[in-house]
């Protein structure tokens, strides 16, 4: 009876030991293993990016490991819980908002690239050809339409009222000397679009989905403009975790010479690096 019960004893103590050798080994991967880097990606452009950035990571004696997500909010929930070193998807904006509304303590490590808007020609080939009352289709989506808008202006073919920047609307058009009309559309829209308007200020991607050369816009976004610099795609890490040797080499890795030559000779345009 006793050998039995210390047989049981021995049992339960190699139980118990496993089940805390386990319980060490279900955190992630990012605090395990300091030589591996896990970030949490958008497929394109992001995720394209990261993996030219894989050699220029291993010089530096690191391994990237890419997780993809299709949605806006796993990403930031798996960084959150330790799943992910960082993730890069999102712009600063999108991220202050996800902070209040899930209570996180995430942040910006630094801008990588953006994706600037194009005008583009509908039946009018020229924005000097613009008639009085032509019709302009912008995104109908409140940040996007901001940026919109103050393309056009930058155009010199509206002038929206004085501070209003990235919360413009159409009623925010103070002056508009070419009766323009701008007809609010979604994003994903605007493309279809072109063929009944003068023109359309269309996004990066999906410009990029739909063949478009942002070098054939009309007008784009540049770097130094208040969207490109307020909208700029980000990497993402817990607070704290900033100045990590981790963080460091992912940045140092992405703002290599070969990763923005990557982005310059890749996407035509539709994705630009920071400096």
């Amino acid at each position: 009876m006793k050998r039995f019960t210390k047989v049981c004893a021995v049992v339960l103590a190699a139980g118990l030991l496993m089940t805390s050798l386990a319980g060490c080994g279900g955190g992630s991967s990012s605090s395990t293993d300091d030589k591996t880097i896990v970030v949490g990606a958008s497929p394109t452009p992001h995720s394209e990016i990261l993996k030219a950035a894989e050699e220029a990571l291993k010089e530096k004696g690191y391994t990237l490991e890419i997780k993809e997500f299709t949605d806006y909010v796993q990403p930031n929930q798996a960084l959150s819980n330790g799943e992910l070193d960082a993730n890069y998807f999102q712009h600063a904006p999108y991220l202050t908002d996800y902070n209040e509304k899930n209570g996180t303590d995430l942040v910006s490590a630094a801008s990588i690239h953006y994706e600037p808007l194009g005008l583009y020609a509908g039946k009018t080939k020229a924005v000097t050809e613009l008639s009085d009352g032509a019709t302009i289709a912008v995104p109908n989506d409140t940040t996007n339409e901001a940026r919109a808008l103050l393309l056009l202006e930058n155009q010199g073919l509206i002038k929206l009222k004085e501070g209003v920047g990235l919360a413009a609307t159409p009623k925010d058009i103070a002056e508009n000397p070419k009766n323009l009309k701008v007809q609010e559309l979604e994003a994903a829209q605007l493309v279809r679009s072109l063929g009944d308007v003068d023109m359309a200020v269309i996004n990066g991607n999906y410009a990029l989905d739909a063949d478009l050369k942002v070098s054939d816009a009309l007008a784009k976004e540049e770097k130094d403009s208040e969207a490109a610099k307020t909208y700029a795609n980000i990497v993402a890490v817990r607070k704290g975790e900033e100045n990590s040797d981790k963080t460091k080499a992912l940045i140092d890795a992405l703002k290599s010479e070969s990763v923005q030559n990557y982005i310059l000779n890749t996407y035509g345009g539709a994705v630009v690096p920071m400096d």
